[in-house]
C-alpha cells in the first residue's frame, strides 16, 4: 500500500515524508444546504414541502465550475477542504433509497480536489435537524417517522422556517438557531439520542426511533464512504478522514425542570418558550410567552405575546398514511397525540404537567444526566456506532469528533474509545460580532471563560480595547485544546468552524468598498487561531453564489469568503489597474472609523454599547453592485485571510503568526534534525502581501527559495527552507500598506509601484 497522504501521530499530524502538516482549510460549500433541483434557498417558499421529488446533484457547485473554485481557493493558500453534505442528499426520497446520481456528483468533484492537491475530510452536516426545522440536515420523512407535521410547524412555532416565514425578507437574522430550543428540534433530538429510554412506546419497523433514525443516518454515511472506497483512487489520496456530525445536540435530554429555561441555554431572542409552553402550543393551545431582544450583554426580556394555534397541532392527525414512505408504525404509539403525553409526561384532558422533571433522570436507573453525562453516555453511543461503520469502511480514516458546542467533551483518555486516530474538532465564533453585526473594538466577552465557570459573573468576563479582545480570542481558543488534551488525550485539535458576518455595519462594505471591520475581524480571529497552536482550522465559509443582495442564501447568514459581487485578492505580482484597488478610505462617519480607529481608551457605557448592539432584519435588494461600491471596489477582507501559514515542517512547530498590519511573519520550530535536500520545511507566502522581488527573509540557519508553483493545478507561492537542526525561527516581511486612509492619486500607480514604495527591511 502506498503511504498515506496523511496520518496522525500523537499531538500533530504528519506527511509521507514525516514532516508536520498544518491544515488550512475552507468549508466547501454553503450551497450543499438546500437542493439544486429544484433551487430552494431559504427565502424561497414556492415548492419547499415538495421534499420527495428533489435533486442535490449539482451540490456543493456543478462539475463545470468546480475548476475555477478549487484553483481559487489553492490560489488563497488553502489545503484542507471540509466537504459539507447533508442527510437529506443521500436519502431524500423515502428510508434506503440513495441518490446515487448525487453520489456520481460527489465523486467527480473529489476527483477534481485530488488533481489540486486538497486533503478532504467529510462533514455530515446539518443545523437545527433539518430544512424543514428551519436549517439543513435531515429528510422530512425523518420528521414524519418522528409523528411530527412539518406543515404546521409555523402556525404552532415548533419550528421557525424562512421558507414558510409569512415575509421571507424580513426573517430575523440568527433567530433559526433558538430552533434547538422549540418543540421539533426538542422532540427529533430527544428521540435520536435517547429515545429508547425517554420514548419506549415510538417502535417503528419493529425498533425503537433512536434505533432507526441513527440506523438510517449512520447506513446512509457508510454507503457514501463504500462509493468512495470502491472507486479506488479516492480514499487516504484526498479523502483523509470523516467528521461524526456537525454540532450536535441533546434536545431535552437532561432538562431539570420544563417548566423554565435553562440557565445555560444562552440564546433567547423572539418568542422564547419553555419547553412545556413548545409542548402546549405543539398541541394546539395558546400561551403567553416571553419575547426576547439581543441587547447590551447580550439577549435581554422585551415583553410578552400571546402565541395562539387555533387548535392546529404540530403532531400528525391520527388518519396520516404511513404507507407513503413504506414503514410500519406500532399499535402502540398513537398519532394524532402527543408523544410525551403518551409517555405519561402531562394530562392533555386538563392540560396537566405530570413529570416536569420527566427528562432529567436515566429512566431506569435514576442516574442524574447533566451535559457531561449526556456527553459520555449518549453521544459517545452514537459517535461508536458512526465510527464503527466509517472505519469498517475506510479502516485508515481519521475520525473527527465532534461533542456538543461549546460543551465539555467525552472522558476518553486512556480508555479504549481513545482512538489513535482521531482528531478534536470543535467550533469557535465570536458571538458579539456574530450576533451584532458590528465589529466592536471596544468590548467582548470570554465567552469560553464564563461559560467554564472562571468569572462572578458576565461583567467580569468583558475584555475591554482591541488588545484584549485579540488576546481573549487566542486564550480560549488555547484553553478548549487544553480541555480535549485533558479529556480526550494527546491528539491534533483542528477548529472546523470558525469566520466572520461580511453584512456588517448595515451593509457599509457593500455601499462603499470599505472592508475594515471585515478585516479587523477576520485578522483578530486568525490571530487566535495561529497564537493558540491548533494544528489547522476549517474557515466558515466558501460559497459558489454568495451575492451582496442574498448572503449566503440560507436563513440570512452572510459569511462567505467569497461573493460574486466583489473582486478577487490580485495575488499576481503583474501591475493592476487602478480600479482593483482595495479601497481601505474610512471617514470619519465610516462604522469602520468609530468602532476600530477609535482610541483604546474609549470608554463603555450602557447607551453607546446598546447603540451597537441590534439584530436587524433581512433585506431584499438587487443582486447587484451599486455605482458608488464600482468606484471603490472591496476585497471582502481578502488580505487579512490570505495570510502566510506553515505547509510542512521539518521538526515540530512551535509558534508561528502573521502581522498584518506590519506585514510580518514570524516561525519557530524545533527539529530533531536538519531539513533534507527532498524534503525542506514548507510556508505558503501569498503573493499579495509577499512579492518575491519585495520580500526580506531572515533564517537562523541554512537557505532559502521562494517560488511560484503548479504542482497540483493549482498555483501557489511557497518559501522552502533547507535548515540545520535544533531551534529555528523565521523572520519575513513583506509589503505594509496604509491602513485607513484614502488613496490618492500618488497611489493609483498599479501594484508593483506600491510594493516598490512600502519595502521593508530585514529586522
Amino acid at each position: 500500500m502506498s503511504p498515506l497522504m496523511l496520518r496522525v501521530e500523537g499531538r500533530t499530524f504528519k506527511d509521507s515524508q514525516d514532516r508536520e502538516v498544518t491544515l488550512r482549510g475552507i468549508n466547501v460549500a454553503g450551497g450543499a444546504k438546500f437542493p439544486s433541483s429544484p433551487d430552494v434557498p431559504s427565502d424561497v417558499a414556492d415548492k419547499f414541502f415538495d421534499a420527495d421529488t428533489l435533486s442535490f446533484s449539482d451540490r456543493p457547485f456543478p462539475l463545470a465550475e468546480a475548476h475555477e473554485h478549487f484553483a481559487r481557493l489553492k490560489r488563497y493558500g488553502y489545503n484542507t477542504i471540509r466537504y459539507v453534505f447533508t442527510w437529506e442528499a443521500i436519502e431524500h426520497v423515502r428510508p434506503g433509497e440513495y441518490d446515487e446520481a448525487w453520489i456520481d456528483h460527489t465523486i467527480a468533484i473529489l476527483r477534481l480536489a485530488k488533481e489540486y492537491g486538497f486533503m478532504v475530510f467529510m462533514d455530515p452536516h446539518q443545523d437545527v435537524w433539518s430544512r424543514f426545522t428551519g436549517g439543513s440536515g435531515a429528510p422530512i420523512w425523518t420528521l414524519y417517522a418522528c409523528g411530527l407535521n412539518p406543515e404546521k410547524f409555523d402556525v404552532t412555532e415548533a419550528a421557525l422556517v424562512q421558507n414558510t416565514w409569512p415575509e421571507p425578507s424580513r426573517f430575523p437574522k440568527m433567530i433559526w438557531a433558538t430552533n434547538y430550543t422549540r418543540l421539533a428540534c426538542q422532540v427529533v433530538f430527544t428521540l435520536f439520542n435517547a429515545g429508547r429510554d425517554f420514548a419506549p412506546k415510538a417502535i417503528i419497523d419493529g425498533m425503537n426511533i433512536q434505533d432507526y433514525l441513527q440506523g438510517h443516518f449512520i447506513a446512509a454515511c457508510k454507503h457514501l464512504a463504500q462509493r468512495i472506497h470502491d472507486v479506488g483512487d479516492l480514499e487516504n489520496d484526498v479523502v483523509i478522514g470523516w467528521e461524526s456530525m456537525n454540532e450536535p445536540n441533546r434536545g431535552l435530554v437532561g432538562s431539570a425542570d420544563l417548566t423554565t429555561v435553562p440557565s445555560e441555554q444562552k440564546l433567547q431572542m423572539g418568542t422564547s418558550p419553555t419547553a412545556w409552553q413548545a409542548i402546549l402550543t405543539g398541541s394546539g393551545r395558546s400561551c403567553e410567552i416571553e419575547t426576547w431582544s439581543f441587547g447590551n450583554m447580550g439577549p435581554y426580556k422585551s415583553g410578552t405575546t400571546l402565541v395562539d394555534p387555533k387548535g392546529e397541532s404540530a403532531w400528525l392527525p391520527a388518519d396520516y398514511d404511513d404507507s407513503r414512505y413504506r414503514w410500519h408504525r406500532d399499535r402502540g404509539w398513537k398519532l394524532g397525540e402527543c408523544l410525551w403525553a403518551q409517555h405519561g409526561l402531562w394530562d392533555p384532558s386538563n392540560d396537566r404537567l405530570l413529570k416536569k422533571n420527566y427528562f432529567a433522570k436515566h429512566p431506569k436507573t435514576g442516574r442524574k444526566i447533566d451535559y457531561e453525562e449526556f456527553t459520555n453516555s449518549y453521544f459517545m453511543d452514537y459517535y461508536r456506532r458512526h465510527s464503527e461503520a466509517i472505519k469498517s469502511v475506510q479502516n485508515h480514516s481519521i475520525m473527527f469528533i465532534q461533542p456538543p458546542v461549546w460543551e465539555i467533551p467525552p472522558s476518553l483518555k486512556g480508555t479504549k474509545d481513545e482512538d489513535p486516530n482521531m482528531v478534536y474538532s470543535p467550533h469557535f465564533y465570536d458571538g458579539v460580532t456574530l450576533m451584532t453585526k458590528k465589529w466592536n473594538r471596544y468590548w467582548n466577552v470570554d465567552v469560553f471563560g464564563l461559560l467554564r465557570g472562571r468569572y462572578y459573573g458576565p461583567p467580569f468576563a468583558i475584555k475591554v480595547g482591541e488588545t484584549a479582545i485579540r488576546n481573549s480570542f487566542r486564550d480560549q481558543m488555547t484553553a478548549m485544546i487544553k480541555e480535549g488534551t485533558d479529556y480526550l488525550g494527546a491528539h491534533p485539535c483542528v477548529f472546523t468552524e470558525i469566520g466572520i458576518p461580511y453584512d456588517m455595519d448595515d451593509t457599509y462594505a457593500y455601499r462603499t468598498g470599505d472592508y475594515t471591520s471585515q478585516a479587523l475581524a477576520m485578522d483578530a480571529n486568525h490571530y487566535g487561531l495561529e497564537g493558540s497552536g491548533a494544528n489547522g482550522f476549517t474557515l466558515w465559509l466558501y460559497m459558489a453564489t454568495n451575492t451582496h443582495a442574498k448572503g449566503d442564501h440560507w436563513n440570512g447568514e452572510d459569511l462567505s469568503i467569497y461573493s460574486v459581487d466583489d473582486r478577487p485578492l490580485p495575488l499576481s505580482p503583474t501591475p493592476a489597474s487602478p480600479d482593483d484597488k482595495s479601497s481601505t478610505s474610512v471617514d470619519p462617519g465610516s462604522p469602520a472609523y468609530s468602532q476600530s480607529r477609535s482610541s483604546e481608551t474609549s470608554k463603555v457605557s450602557p447607551s453607546n454599547i446598546k447603540a451597537t448592539l441590534s439584530t436587524p432584519p433581512i433585506t431584499s435588494k438587487p443582486s447587484t453592485v451599486s455605482p458608488d461600491t464600482e468606484n471603490k471596489p472591496g476585497f471582502r477582507a481578502a488580505e487579512a485571510y490570505v495570510r502566510p501559514s506553515p505547509i510542512a515542517t521539518v521538526g515540530k512547530v512551535t509558534s508561528y503568526g502573521f502581522d498584518l498590519r506590519n506585514c510580518t511573519f514570524t516561525f519557530s520550530l524545533d527539529a530533531v534534525t536538519a531539513a533534507k535536500e527532498e524534503a525542506p520545511t514548507e510556508i505558503f507566502l501569498p503573493e499579495f502581501h509577499f512579492p518575491r522581488d519585495n520580500t526580506d527573509v531572515e533564517v537562523s540557519s541554512g537557505k532559502w527559495t521562494i517560488s511560484l508553483d503548479e504542482p497540483d493545478r493549482g498555483m501557489i507561492q511557497r518559501l522552502r527552507w533547507w535548515h540545520g537542526a535544533g531551534k529555528q525561527n523565521m523572520t519575513v516581511n513583506g509589503v505594509m500598506r496604509r491602513q485607513g486612509m484614502a488613496l490618492g492619486k500618488e497611489e493609483e500607480e498599479g501594484y508593483l509601484d506600491r510594493c516598490q514604495q512600502s519595502k521593508c527591511s530585514v529586522m
